[in-house]
């Protein structure tokens, strides 16, 4: 062993108390010791910062280390103060500095005292300080979260494009560039815009054998099953990202409202309150914090257990970034993903007014998560893939540590409808999205078909064997699959390229994967999301069922008036036996409550006396109201007899989401006279006919409805009715 390979582990023991490096640091330090240009790529969490720390601290002079947050540089600062009796040894020079603390970092750099000065790039390019550097003894430069400097990298930032112009002022200092995320594309850019190709190139393993990913459904009942998994993971700290800083206020607040110790964080917070919510997480005062992606750079919590994705990130690289901030000591990290093609949708709509070069590369990065949570093979492979690292999903570290490996999805021969899909492509020429392609191929007409006279071609329904989901599902796969492409220029609309032309023409196996279900209704989401967590007390459901019918036949009406199934199924599993818990009984509202509730609150007390049940109280999930004023909104409107589709417009709803919040209002026993809106629909005789098949019916479903008058009535007006009904005869 030679002696500065003694020096370099008896330095990191003086400084930092380890015996010995990990992963790949020693050669990096080597490398760099050497006065060689390095590049280091390797995962959050690996000790990228002991690469540039511990060369920074043992040889002569100051280490400049770029990095693009304020709050990162904090952090590390403090950190290295932690390791020396003297304060100067690091410093921080940026614009939050005053004059007088200006003049104190610059004579700790003069007198040699100094040995790490983290900078924003902004504070590097002011000319007084290229000026003062120049003056001075510079080991080397280190450039942290490199991936910065690449518009292919989830989080560009011009101002480090200038980066290699300063450096090459400030003197011939080796130069090593960081980034914990890098697809082969990103890499490339990084070294061309540091001018240091001659650079060596460390890269450790993306893998992260102790995350376990997971990809949800997003229904509209998300926050009762964040707060369910929460639950199961009592005591530990977990992060949830959020796309908006106003989704972050009301996840946080529900979050607290059912009892568990959660902050917000996002830019939005003022610093101190910021630095606040931050502290109370690493000293675990909360359990959770909920943060945009303001929040983790740098943040060094080993034992974070879980991160959820509340909303889609934006790239596969922020994914990783976000989801590598679990389990840094190796212990278990649970890493879920909530997933809907509509907040796809939101976020393609967003980027449709920047500029056309930024578009597409956003929408690209977008495809890919896309694709990914799409999947159905090992997520583990695909993301590896994609940092251009191969994976044996068989026999690789960590291969059964994900969702789709646990539980696979069954899978389809697709070869003949993927031509199909190409052939309509092609040849309704270019002029649809994927919503026109998919209805001219189960031959469905809406405007855009009728105006192309689409509807008159011979392919015009040839694939209606299938239904619209598959096709939808196909279509996605495909594009994925990189046989289609998503235009730009022309937001949204599908084409073909050179690859799927010879796709038709050399049909190969293509195997398809069912997409999980994206459009449970509310009902079922709710009922299904209880179900998969508890089982209903069957027992219990048939006596609930019984005295419903009982309370409907003493006032006449038909049971569901009094409570619907999906309510006495949350009873039967979350036993309310108080008013005030009765309220949180999905479908139930004081009104309700009041009117009916309690013979149901002494029958279930009853039963759970005599059953010794053991109440599971965390099952109650509280709202905060937050769609309440949406609620007051429309009463009053309809109090004062506003037209309906004025109501929709003013509170930028669609007429469904309308009707279905109606909904919602009567069956939670609040009154809604919608009298004057019926009117002009439907004259008295029609009215009275609906009327009484809703007395005499056994169910209150639509379709059953439907079905009963045979096309007479649309599903607006049997909905409308059903309304009036639930609000004459039940509240």
């Amino acid at each position: 062993m030679n002696s500065d390979e003694i020096d370099i582990h008896k330095e990191l023991k003086k400084y930092f108390g380890f015996s010995q490096f990990k992963g790949l640091q020693e050669q990096v330090i080597k490398s760099l010791l050497k006065k060689q240009n390095t590049f280091v790529i390797m995962p959050t969490g690996g000790g990228k910062s002991l690469c540039y720390q511990l060369p920074a601290l043992i040889q002569e002079g100051t280490a400049i280390v770029v990095s693009p947050l304020i709050a990162l540089m904090k952090n590390q600062v403090d950190a290295i103060r932690s390791l020396s009796s003297e304060n100067g040894i690091a410093h921080v020079l940026n614009s939050s500095l005053t004059k007088t603390e200006i003049t104190q970092v610059k004579k700790d750099i003069t007198s040699g005292l100094t040995k790490l000065l983290y900078v924003a790039p902004e504070s590097l390019t002011k000319e007084e300080n290229v000026e003062f550097l120049k003056t001075v003894t510079i080991s080397f430069v280190a450039i942290d979260e490199a991936h910065c400097i690449s518009e292919w990298g989830h989080d560009f930032r011009p101002e480090y494009r200038n980066l290699k112009n300063i450096i090459k002022q400030i003197g011939e200092v080796p130069v090593i560039g960081l980034t914990a995320t890098a697809t082969p594309k990103v890499q490339e850019d990084i070294l061309k815009n540091l001018d240091m190709s001659n650079a060596t190139t460390f890269k450790a393993s993306f893998n992260r054998p102790n995350l376990f990913y997971e990809v949800r459904t997003k229904t509209k009942n998300v926050e009762s099953d964040i707060i369910r998994f929460i639950r199961q993971h009592k005591g530990k700290s977990g992060v949830i990202y959020c796309l908006s800083r106003k989704k972050v206020e009301a996840i946080a607040e529900v979050l607290k409202v059912n009892g568990i110790s959660a902050v917000p964080y996002h830019a939005g917070l003022d610093a101190k309150t910021r630095a606040k919510h931050q502290d109370m997480f690493l000293m675990e005062d909360v359990e959770v914090v909920v943060a945009t992606i303001a929040f983790g750079m740098g943040i060094d919590k080993p034992d974070v257990r879980f991160v959820i994705h509340h909303d889609i990130p934006k790239s596969l690289e922020s994914y990783y970034q976000e989801t590598g901030r679990a389990g840094r000591d190796g212990g278990e990290g649970h890493c879920l993903a909530y997933y809907s093609y509509k907040d796809v949708e939101k976020l393609e709509k967003f980027m449709s007014g920047k500029p056309v070069a930024e578009q597409e590369i956003g929408f690209a990065l977008l495809q890919e998560v896309v694709a990914y949570a799409e999947t159905s093979m090992s997520r583990r492979k695909f993301l590896l893939h994609y940092f251009g690292e191969e994976f044996d999903s068989e026999t690789g570290e960590g291969a059964d540590m994900d969702d789709n490996v646990r539980n696979p999805k069954s899978k389809v021969e697709a070869k003949d409808e993927v031509v199909k899909l190409l052939e309509v492509v092609r040849d309704t020429k270019h002029l649809y999205k994927s919503k026109e392609i998919v209805f001219t191929l189960i031959g469905r007409v809406n405007a855009m078909i009728k105006a192309h006279r689409t509807d008159v071609q011979p392919f015009f329904g040839s694939g209606a064997k299938h239904d619209e989901k598959y096709w939808m599902a196909l279509l996605r796969q495909v594009l994925v699959a990189g046989y289609l492409t998503k235009d730009i220029e022309t937001y949204g609309i599908v084409k073909i390229n050179e690859k799927g032309l010879d796709f038709i023409q050399n049909p190969v196996s293509f195997t398809m994967s069912y997409d999980h279900e994206y459009n449970e209704t509310e009902d079922e989401a709710i009922v299904s999301a209880a179900k998969s967590t508890a089982a209903v007390d069957e027992a219990l459901m048939n006596m609930l069922r019984e005295l419903r019918k009982k309370e409907a036949k003493k006032i006449g009406v038909p049971p569901f008036v009094v409570f619907q199934d999906p309510s006495l199924e949350d009873m039967a599993l979350k036993y309310p036996i108080s008013m005030e818990e009765l309220v949180n009984i999905h479908g139930v509202g004081e009104g309700k409550a009041k009117k009916y509730g309690a013979a149901f609150i002494t029958l279930i007390n009853r039963y759970v006396e005599d059953n010794d049940i053991i109440r599971p109280d965390d099952l109650v999930v509280k709202s905060t109201g937050t769609n309440s004023a949406n609620k007051l909104y429309i009463i009053q409107n309809i109090d004062r007899k506003l037209s309906l589709d004025d109501i929709a417009k003013a509170k930028g709803l669609t007429m469904d989401t309308l009707i279905k919040e109606m909904e919602q209002i009567v069956y939670s026993g609040t009154k809604l006279n919608i009298k004057y809106w019926v009117d002009e629909m439907l004259d008295e005789d029609q009215q009275e006919e609906i009327h009484e098949y809703f007395m005499e019916s056994h169910s209150d479903s639509i379709e059953e409805a439907l079905k009963e008058f045979e096309g007479e009535y649309d599903i607006d007006e049997l909905r409308l009715m059903r309304i009036k009904f639930i609000s004459e005869v039940a509240n």
